[in-house]
């Protein structure tokens, strides 16, 4: 049995990147973005978590590396 799309299960079309809850949900302890294999997320989604992240990251809303 799949895994079902987070996204689509809360009618989520556009991924913000100040919506740090949510992007955490999808990075490993050590603060990296999990693969699409464990996230069972769509390559279109995909694409906009990693650059949400990536743009959290660089404003200082996420951490780059966690110990």
């Amino acid at each position: 049995m799949r895994k079902q799309n987070y996204f689509k299960e809360n009618k989520i079309e556009h991924i913000d990147y100040k919506d740090v809850d949510t992007l955490k949900k999808f990075l490993t302890s050590h603060s990296r973005i999990q693969s699409r294999k464990r996230s069972s997320v769509p390559s279109k989604f995909e694409r906009q978590l990693a650059l949400a992240i990536k743009r959290a990251r660089f404003l200082g809303l996420l951490p780059y590396v966690s110990r």
